[in-house]
């Protein structure tokens, strides 16, 4: 663990111990995601490649059996919330506690004790950027708690409830790669996950050794997943399957595409949908294919196809995403695209390590010009997944 990590697990214990008046039984960590390719497909039993960020979600947590869950984050403020176990309800709470309640609840309709819990949250994961914050609150409450009341759930399971308690607690349809990517992302890797089975293969993802850096750059816009538009795209999704006579999009395959289309009608908002998503699957496995050869530069154009996909295809960019992208591309990098869900967050742009200082600017002075907010840009580095800390 860093001394940044170690010292972040110490303030949130010290900050419960205010709180609650005790000590926390442990602390654990769970980061956030940046996703290398394969956008929207996982709700389409697809493939992503997503791998964890060193930003965290830090939790402190002692277990009650009381029936009492008591919540705080640092991040929001306030006072601390109590709810009564026996009374969680799906879409009953619509603020931030929602999300760390839904997984109690998420638990105890799986069949496991859960009595209830003291939880002070902090965490470094820029909220509505693109980055999975809401998943990592999400993870790193599930894996405490599967902990501390001795649940035996693996990674994947982990993630599994997480994500059932969005859906259905929360009410965002999302998809299963955030909560995945969390919970089981390894340090130095992608992760290669298919979305229909949860099969996953780690693959070396190293770009320092390789003189090349992965930058995020947060336009600030900030996006929702629980509005419509998101649900829209997924509800145009399934009637494309429907109408192609498939259980999931990603059973259509690349080289039928062509001949798939016309089958659609004259739907072309379905259309462009399943376009997107065949291709995307197909891009995925091209990356995959260029990592484990040891080509890793040429996964750039790559990168690029996929966000001319998003912005024309599935029509999740905005503005100052395409932004990002076209002044990093002419700028000198290897590859750049959007990443997460859209309407907002945060773009990746793939270039070489002496090019960072000049594509950077190029980026601030672009939307300076445009009159946009300033980005927020960083170099994401495959970190672990979800983990005790203390």
């Amino acid at each position: 663990m860093s001394e940044s990590s170690a010292a972040a697990a110490e303030a949130v214990a010290a900050r419960f111990e205010e709180l609650y008046g005790s000590a926390p039984d442990g602390v654990w960590a769970a980061p956030g995601r940046v996703n290398l390719i394969g956008e929207h497909t996982d709700y389409n039993d697809g493939f992503v490649m997503p791998f964890a960020l060193p930003h965290t979600a830090v939790a402190a947590v002692s277990r009650r059996d009381d029936g009492v869950l008591r919540l705080h984050s640092d991040d929001i403020g306030g006072r601390v919330v109590e709810l009564a176990v026996d009374d969680l309800a799906p879409e009953s709470d619509k603020r931030w506690t929602a999300y760390p309640a839904g997984v109690v609840w998420a638990l105890r309709e799986a069949g496991h004790a859960v009595t209830g819990a003291d939880v002070h949250l902090a965490s470094s994961v820029p909220a509505g950027a693109g980055l999975s914050s809401s998943a990592a609150l999400e993870v790193v409450v599930a894996l405490a708690l599967n902990d501390l009341f001795g649940l035996g759930l693996r990674g994947w399971q982990l993630a599994r409830l997480s994500q059932r308690a969005e859906n259905v607690y929360v009410g965002a349809p999302v998809g299963i790669m955030d909560q995945t990517a969390s919970a089981c992302c390894e340090a130095g890797h992608a992760l290669f996950l298919d979305t229909r089975d949860l099969s996953q293969r780690q693959i070396p993802f190293d770009l320092a050794a390789e003189g090349m850096r992965l930058l995020v750059v947060d336009t600030q816009v900030k996006h929702s997943h629980s509005e419509g538009e998101y649900g829209k795209r997924r509800e145009g999704c399934e009637k494309g399957a429907a109408l192609l006579g498939v259980d999931a999009l990603r059973d259509v395959p690349y080289e039928e595409l062509d001949a798939a289309l016309p089958r659609l009608g004259d739907d072309e908002e379905v259309r462009r949908l399943v376009r997107h998503v065949v291709t995307e699957d197909h891009r995925v496995e091209q990356v995959v294919s260029l990592l484990e050869s040891g080509d890793t530069r040429a996964i750039g154009p790559l990168l690029i196809e996929g966000h001319a996909s998003l912005r024309d295809d599935f029509r999740v960019s905005c503005p100052e995403l395409d932004l990002v992208v076209d002044t990093a591309v002419s700028a000198g990098a290897l590859g750049a695209r959007m990443t997460g869900g859209g309407f907002g967050g945060s773009a990746i742009v793939l270039v070489e390590e002496g090019d960072v200082p000049a594509v950077t600017k190029a980026v601030e002075e672009a939307f300076a010009a445009a009159g946009f907010t300033t980005p927020r840009v960083f170099e994401a580095v495959p970190s672990a997944g979800a983990r005790r800390v203390r």
